[in-house]
């Protein structure tokens, strides 16, 4: 076979598509293998640059292949749909991702490391967890109406609408039954959530940036190991507002003809990064309401203008810039001043 410089590659789960070009850009390759034969066909041949589309299990066969010596670039999904020419298939695709791999302004999803990917699935594991528990309670709450048992907002009350339920003998034996078997259930839920939110913790004050992104007013632990986990390397990013656009707290551009359109915010990259910024932000803000004089300027400037909500994503994405610039440079944030310093003065 012709040696080849680049090597498209679409995955899937049993089938993998490849296209490759020589360095005259010639096609010199078109296959379609079976895992099996993957793998072995990489070991085999000599290193090469290999362009593969970040889905799931990219991150794996990234790691298995550089482990070949060959060279891996993930390329975000979005980003190489406008190079598929015709038609959705296989084929069409790898051929797609070996173009969008040459592209100089291209930009490359960092692989990420096995105990990247673990911390990510402890992320993972507590918002299903939380999602859960939200389902059932709101089931509860649901089914406690229909007997004429209310309860207000809040996870401390369903206790206490729990025991009402069990004191009051006008309820049948088969519901009160069924709600007991909901509370263990409930019980169980907090528990694990317990024992996952310590994974986290632990995660964060070992993590010597993560305890650094806390400092910010609105991140906390949360968000700082979430900021951390997201973005393996933000030296990626040329600026903090490219990195909070990525995050999606920019506005939508529709300008042309010398006319500035700005919209609504994008919502684009990872929507659990975004929302623990913004509700972080709305946190900030619900204090510089009650305690307006220890409030930044800006912000109570930005209150008198536009309304709360309005400000929360605007405070999200002023977090976003400096927790950037925190993580490129290893600065600290200084409370006081609401400025950045550097990590030895802190």
């Amino acid at each position: 076979m012709e040696q080849v410089s680049r090597i498209g590659m679409d995955t899937s789960k049993r089938f993998f598509q490849l296209h490759g070009v020589n360095a005259a850009e010639k096609v010199v390759l078109r296959k379609k293998l079976r895992r099996k034969e993957m793998v072995e066909f990489f070991e085999k041949l000599a290193p090469t640059a290999i362009g593969i589309e970040a889905c799931s299990a990219s991150h794996h066969w990234a790691r298995l292949l550089r482990s070949f010596g060959h060279e891996v670039k993930l390329i975000a999904a979005q980003l190489v749909k406008p190079y598929v020419k015709r038609g959705k298939n296989d084929t069409a695709d790898a051929e797609a991702l070996c173009e969008a791999m040459s592209r100089p302004t291209m930009r490359f999803v960092p692989v990420k490391t096995a105990e990247q990917q673990a911390a990510l699935m402890l992320v993972g594991l507590r918002d299903r967890l939380i999602r859960n528990r939200t389902q059932l309670s709101n089931a509860i709450r649901g089914y406690a109406a229909e007997f004429g048992f209310t309860a207000a907002k809040g996870m401390a009350h369903l206790d206490p609408l729990f025991e009402h339920i069990q004191a009051d003998e006008s309820v049948p034996d088969l519901a009160r039954e069924l709600f007991a078997a909901q509370a263990e259930e409930y019980a169980q839920l907090q528990t694990q959530i317990d024992e996952v939110a310590a994974k986290l913790m632990a995660w964060h004050k070992a993590d010597e940036c993560s305890r650094r992104l806390a400092k910010i007013p609105g991140v906390g632990p949360i968000g700082a190991a979430l900021l951390m986990m997201k973005t393996p390397a933000p030296e990626l990013f040329r600026s903090g507002r490219q990195f909070a656009a990525w995050i999606g707290l920019t506005p939508k551009d529709h300008s042309t003809a010398g006319k500035v359109r700005l919209g609504a915010i994008t919502r684009a990259g990872d929507e659990a990064l975004r929302a623990v910024l913004v509700s972080g932000a709305t946190a900030v803000i619900r204090h510089a309401v009650r305690c307006g004089g220890r409030a930044s300027p800006w912000l109570l400037d930005l209150l008198k203008r536009k309304p709360p909500k309005l400000a929360a994503v605007a405070l999200a994405n002023k977090m976003a810039r400096i927790a950037w610039k925190l993580m490129v440079t290893g600065e600290s944030y200084a409370t006081k001043s609401a400025t950045v310093a550097p990590a030895s003065a802190a």
